[in-house]
């Protein structure tokens, strides 16, 4: 059931977003350095998905601060979709950088290439840490906001990216395996692949003015229908304004000899009450 809620923690929020880009970015340095002297391109995929996570956190902080924009001439629904923007933009690069992880592994198949074990099993650990400490700094923001929440999720699969190239690491260092290098890559790209197609539908749904997807448009067609004054609705319009609201649009047709007033304002109430819809527009009609 959508509610009208202020999902935007403040400047604490704030603090914590920028806390996690940073940790994020000095750990993609490290590993895009430790990767390079070891030769692991597992330690590589995982420092670029770090910096697509950090990269995301700066577009996330930056769309959370204009979406507490108040409403203006401008923009009357006022400024809230500016996260589900910038959540299309993160999942698009996501995808797209999965998708070249998986081109550069399929390379790495077919020509493996020596690796420095010790390097990738110390940075993968260090990166497993920040990972972690990144998901704790999101996690309790992640519950309202698409974009962190998806940053959230990312962090996660970095966290098991960082298993896995750990164990790549250690296989290296006991039966130098190089094989297992561009597995876990390819392994890796996978998982970014499997969130970001998973996270970009709502975004694309909401941009789209779909419907909310916890409201059936027949259920609340029902609910209006079934709302005393209501003979029936020539005209209905339900869709998201921001991940917090949901706006009905709806004109009925009245029972003869019905109070319009009193019947708009009950079906404003019945939305209400129903889907917690607190964004309605009535317009009643006589037949």
């Amino acid at each position: 059931m959508p509610h009208d809620h202020a999902h935007h923690a403040g400047p604490d929020g704030d603090r914590r977003v920028a806390l996690a880009v940073g940790v994020n970015i000095v750990l993609t340095v490290a590993q895009v350095v430790g990767g390079l002297l070891s030769g692991s391109l597992a330690l590589i995929a995982d420092a670029l998905h770090n910096l697509s996570d950090a990269l995301s956190l700066i577009i996330a902080l930056v769309a959370r601060r204009i979406a507490r924009r108040p409403a203006d001439d401008q923009m009357t629904f006022g400024y809230g979709r500016a996260e589900v923007v910038a959540a299309l933009v993160n999942l698009t690069t996501l995808i797209v950088l999965g998708l070249f992880l998986i081109y550069e592994g399929i390379g790495r198949l077919f020509d493996p290439q020596p690796i420095d074990g010790w390097i990738v099993v110390i940075l993968a650990a260090i990166a497993l840490v920040v990972d972690l400490v990144t998901a704790f700094l999101t996690y309790a923001m992640a519950k309202g906001s698409m974009n962190i929440r998806a940053a959230f999720l990312h962090n996660l699969a970095d966290a098991l990216g960082s298993v896995g190239v750990i164990v790549a690491g250690t296989l290296v260092l006991l039966y130098d395996w190089r094989l297992v290098d561009p597995i876990v890559t390819l392994a890796i790209a996978a998982y970014i692949l499997w969130h970001g197609v998973a996270e970009i539908g709502p975004a694309i749904r909401l941009l789209m003015l779909g419907t909310p997807p916890e409201v059936e448009t027949g259920a609340v067609r029902e609910a209006i229908d079934g709302v005393e004054g209501v003979a029936r609705i020539s005209h209905l319009h339900l869709w998201q304004i921001d991940e917090g609201k949901t706006s009905v649009e709806a004109r009925v047709v009245l029972i003869a000899g019905s109070d319009p007033v009193a019947t708009a304002r009950a079906v404003k109430a019945e939305l209400h009450d129903r889907f917690g819809i607190a964004h309605a527009t009535v317009e009643p009609q006589q037949d």
